[in-house]
């Protein structure tokens, strides 16, 4: 089914070929004040808006994704070392795409074109088979359903092991969250775990440690400051509804916060892109599955059998 806010690539009246987005085709939902806009490329989420205001921090449909925004990272989140890893007895070398350090970043799927399998207009799917490759010699089908509601977005990702062996797996997503205007050192941030997970300079995990007493405890909310954070957090502390959640909020922007179920034990804060001015202001905040390098440590990896799929569920709450 072709989604009501695709963009056509074919002029109507001429059958010229109209210049291309740089995501591809536009997949738009809407429901009450929220619209959503999801892409062809890497079937990632470009924008989220209530009353035209957005809430997490995009970009425009003229412009390449940068930063990693709104991206989804499979069959890994974060990254790989030196794109080395050994499974099921078997030594694998992938590409390297984060080239200054020398990882395999973010998976493979966030660059590859997804097909739309269904629009019903408040809630949109689509899918894309990942077939071996150097590196991978795996079959996946992946599967995401974006879904709007009255409390805001919900992100359904699936993953499908439809290969004849067993397959390494790990799930990230790589939403900014809006700030506005507001500079990051006044926002405040709320990030409800006790444990955080050093790196070194590859940004690669070396041990993890309790949040009490260091400058990385945001379990009751407090200013950002002028430090940047790229940190994985776990041991986080549910709601009496079973999910996480971790919230930016400013006096005059108001409150914008991402949930996640129980099959995301980690997550990521990275205040660096609004730090450093790199497109409009915002705070990833990442749910994840795994942390960096989980094909090599095996903290938080998942194996899919032949047949098994993974599923999980994420959302996006303003106010």
């Amino acid at each position: 089914m072709r989604g009501r806010g695709a963009t056509e690539s074919m002029s109507q009246d001429t059958g010229a070929v109209s210049p291309a987005a740089p995501t591809g085709q536009q997949f738009t939902i809407a429901h009450g004040p929220f619209e959503a806009t999801v892409v062809e490329v890497g079937g990632g989420l470009r924008g989220f808006t209530r009353d035209g205001v957005p809430v997490v921090a995009g970009y425009d449909a003229g412009d390449q994704c940068r930063s990693g925004r709104g991206q989804q990272l499979m069959p890994w989140p974060n990254r790989i070392r030196d794109g080395r890893y050994e499974f099921a007895g078997r030594a694998e070398q992938l590409a390297l795409t984060e080239v200054s350090r020398r990882n395999a970043s973010h998976g493979l799927v966030r660059w590859s074109l997804w097909e739309l399998l269904e629009d019903e207009g408040d809630s949109v799917t689509v899918r894309y088979r990942l077939h071996p490759q150097p590196g991978w010699p795996h079959h996946l089908d992946l599967r995401t359903t974006y879904t709007l509601d009255d409390t805001g977005l919900v992100v359904t990702p699936a993953a499908r092991n439809v290969g004849d062996g067993p397959a390494p797996f790990g799930y990230g997503a790589h939403p900014y969250l809006s700030i506005g205007m507001v500079p990051i050192e006044d926002v405040e941030l709320r990030v409800p775990a006790s444990t955080w997970l050093a790196a070194d300079d590859r940004m690669l995990p070396t041990d993890s440690h309790p949040v009490e007493g260091t400058r990385y405890d945001f379990r009751s909310g407090r200013r950002v400051g002028p430090e940047i954070l790229d940190t994985a957090y776990t041991d986080v502390r549910r709601d009496d509804d079973g999910m996480w959640r971790c919230r930016v909020q400013s006096d005059t922007f108001g409150s914008v916060s991402l949930w996640a179920d129980a099959a995301f034990p980690w997550l990521q804060v990275f205040t660096g892109a609004a730090h450093q001015g790199k497109g409009a202001p915002g705070i990833a905040v990442e749910p994840m599955t795994c942390p960096a390098d989980a094909f090599n440590s095996g903290v938080g990896l998942l194996v899919l059998e032949p047949g098994q799929e993974w599923t999980g569920t994420w959302g996006i709450h303003p106010g």
